[in-house]
């Protein structure tokens, strides 16, 4: 069937007198072509969707209005709006793509098309690792390709998943936590590089409500119980702001900034801050004409209130990669209380909100809008580099990393301005400039002095890398633990590099790199074989390659050779079948056979999760928890191996448990020093040291007792310690 205007006379749902009012609370006056283009848009949708209801059992249109409606707040033009109202029909409904053309032109479709596209996305999990992983990646590259030839095809799918989120709750809780996982992942990075704040902040919210309900009630709790005093306190603030910016002679716009959940909670973790420390709740914005009366307004504003070092960005100076503009400060305000206060020109206030999308507001007249084109450029270049790695889940996840992190700038010794991601390396920068660079880099120097290759950079300093002649790159620098690499290309770039040197020596040293991490962590009886099968390697000779390559981590290896691990021989009395059935107590172990038992560690072996382990009924007791491994267990006599029961890791188990570890050192001064460095930097407890040192040889023993949650969490401890210089090896050990 061949449709026509003149077939979308009535209405499935919709009385023509709704349409109007609707079109019109749009913006669009009945005269104007644009309301012609958006009824006529809604008509077809609305006859095409007929009596599709959503889950919620809203008549299906409701979304399609509520998507348009969202565009139009980003003051998109009137095509994009109809597409967004059409957005679904060719997918969902018998009208073709070319009815679309033929009824609304070659620029509306497109867009329609464009996003139908792309609709494949919401049904792929872009987080998961396996057989689905390149068309993950495809459906990603597909994604930046369409924001490539027209962003508002991203712009009308960035209001579809926003609506999608604000109706999550009629979803089952896995659909609710997979969509909102997604959202995280993908289309809110998106939202941050092209600078639409407005949806990204949002978008955040709402999945955070859903991934964690727990920490997002706390702090919604939280601002609401405050709101009556804060919505009173600001209010005293801004009469007290504008009274002075009229003292100095400055137009200004002052009010009370919304506050948003997922920014404080982060914001709460990234600083190890309780909700009373964090100085943003309070918050007020300040909108002016120029960017001189932004400073004006800053000094003004620090004059009548004490501002609060190390609270102070100044994004006008610095702009950050997305192009978003603003002075922020923190002073003791009112009645002693914090004070968060962002200085803006509207324009920069309206690039702020919109983003990319304000690039509409300058399409009629023809103006350039350089901000726009450098967020498609990004776009092309995030094209370009995915020849780089046949890797598809090394791709999406430098398009995490290069999307979601603010950036850097860095200055070469000729004075040329390196864009990089925050956190990246001395190592990062000699690879951006070139391949070459980076694997012949030794060394670097930061404002003419020498750093470590792990040192973050900082905007604004110089960096200077220091090669060698015949420089190859070290496997250490492929472990994310230590720290050398941030950025994804950089990593791609070594593992390329391992990839083309000689396979019989990947497989000598992949070979000695498994040796050793089994060893550190003291993992027995794993039969290479059957832990190369748990990594999809039939022949164990390439899972000992791709481990020489860097392709699999050390933590790959502790995660995946824990379950592998067994005792040094078999149990000699079998688990009662009585207690084959599973109870679980309440906590974080699982009992087979009975429940709410009493449970701890045994000292002689101190499992921690992940470990293989077993359990011993003792006399009055409970049940105590030992690796399988454990001598005390492998020598118990078989009148005593009755009382031994099956128990497991429960879902909960995220205490702190005690390990023992052994590190074999070269003495010198200030070793046990840089060790518990290491072990305070990565906020671990240590619970006892014992130094033993040999002065024949010049060697020494340090025995530590540390807490640790999870055995990746000790593969991380055991190989920032084995990076210490004059450490021999360090390994986990058994106390008994």
């Amino acid at each position: 069937m061949v449709y026509t205007h003149t077939r979308f006379n009535r209405f499935s749902q919709t009385t023509p007198e709704q349409v109007t009012n609707w079109v019109q609370s749009l913006g669009y006056p009945t005269s104007s072509d644009e309301y012609t283009l958006i009824s006529k848009a809604f008509i077809v949708a609305d006859e095409a969707h007929g009596e599709q209801t959503r889950v919620s059992g809203e008549p299906y249109i409701t979304h399609a209005m509520a998507v348009a409606e969202i565009l139009v707040k980003l003051h998109l033009d009137p095509q994009a709006v109809a597409a967004a109202i059409l957005h679904d029909v060719v997918e969902d409904t018998d009208v073709t793509l070319e009815n679309i053309q033929e009824l609304f032109g070659d620029e509306v479709a497109s867009l329609v098309d464009g996003v139908t596209k792309l609709s494949f996305i919401e049904q792929q999990d872009l987080s998961e690792r396996g057989t689905k992983e390149h068309l993950h990646a495809e459906s990603l590259r597909k994604l930046l390709l369409a924001m490539a030839e027209d962003v508002r095809v991203v712009l009308i799918k960035l209001a579809d998943r926003l609506h999608n989120l604000r109706t999550l709750k009629y979803l089952n809780e896995a659909k609710q936590k997979r969509v909102a996982k997604e959202t995280m992942d993908i289309y809110t990075p998106l939202a941050n590089r092209l600078g639409i704040w407005q949806i990204k902040w949002e978008l955040e919210d709402l999945s955070f409500r859903y991934l964690e309900p727990e920490n997002y009630k706390k702090v919604a709790t939280f601002l609401d119980e405050r709101r009556v005093d804060r919505e009173r306190y600001i209010n005293q603030a801004i009469r007290i702001i504008k009274a002075e910016m009229e003292k100095a002679g400055i137009k200004a716009e002052v009010y009370g900034r919304p506050k948003h959940i997922y920014s404080i909670w982060k914001k709460m973790q990234r600083k190890g801050l309780d909700f009373n420390s964090v100085y943003d709740i309070r918050a007020i914005r300040v909108l002016v004409n120029k960017v001189q009366d932004c400073y004006a307004a800053l000094g003004a504003i620090h004059t009548i209130w004490r501002h609060i070092p190390r609270e102070f960005d100044d994004y006008i100076a610095t702009p950050k990669e997305n192009m978003y503009q603003s002075i922020h400060t923190a002073v003791i305000g009112p009645e002693g209380k914090t004070l968060e206060v962002q200085i803006r020109s509207h324009d920069m206030h309206n690039h702020a909100e919109l983003g990319v999308a304000a690039h509409w507001n300058y399409k009629e007249g023809g103006t350039a809008d350089a901000n726009y084109e450098q967020k498609i450029a990004w776009l092309r270049q995030m094209l370009e580099w995915k020849d780089e790695s046949d890797d598809a889940g090394d791709f999406i996840d430098r398009f995490k990393s290069e999307a979601f992190q603010d950036r850097v700038y860095v200055i070469t010794p000729q004075g040329d301005i390196i864009d990089l991601a925050q956190g990246a390396t001395p190592l990062d920068f000699a690879y951006h400039i070139h391949t070459d660079i980076g694997h012949r880099c030794r060394g670097a120097k930061v404002d003419g002095h020498i750093v470590n290759l792990t040192y973050e950079l900082n905007s604004g300093e110089q960096v200077e890398v220091l090669t060698t002649k015949n420089g190859r790159p070290s496997r250490d620098w492929l472990n994310h633990q230590l720290g050398y690499l941030k950025t994804s290309r950089a990593r791609a770039k070594v593992r390329h590099w391992f990839k083309q040197q000689d396979h019989e020596q990947n497989v000598l040293q992949g070979r000695e790199a498994l040796e050793k991490d089994l060893r550190r962590l003291n993992l027995k009886g794993i039969n290479h074989k059957t832990l190369a099968e748990k990594f999809n390697f039939e022949n164990v000779e390439d899972f000992y390659a791709a481990n020489g390559r860097g392709d699999i981590t050390s933590t790959q290896i502790a995660s995946r050779g824990h379950s592998l691990s067994q005792p040094d021989e078999p149990s000699r009395q079998p688990v009662p079948a009585s207690r084959k059935r599973r109870e679980t107590t309440q906590g974080d172990i699982d009992i087979e056979g009975v429940g709410n038992l009493l449970t701890h560690m045994a000292r002689c072996c101190s499992p921690a999760p992940g470990d293989p382990i077993i359990g011993y009924i003792t006399q009055g007791a409970g049940v105590t928890v030992h690796r399988k491994d454990c001598k005390n267990i492998l020598k118990m006599p078989d009148s005593r191996r009755v009382r031994l029961i099956n128990v497991e890791w429960g879902a909960n188990a995220n205490e702190q448990y005690p390990v023992d570890i052994q590190i074999e050192t070269i003495d010198r001064q200030g070793l046990l020093r840089d060790v518990l460095n290491v072990l305070s930097n990565e906020k671990i407890n240590v619970n006892a040291v014992n130094t033993v040192s040999n002065k024949r040889d010049n060697t020494a023993l340090m025995n530590l007792t540390i807490e640790v949650d999870s055995v990746s969490q000790l593969s991380k401890i055991l190989n920032r310690i084995g990076q210490l210089n004059n450490v021999i090896e360090v390994h986990r050990i058994h106390s008994s």
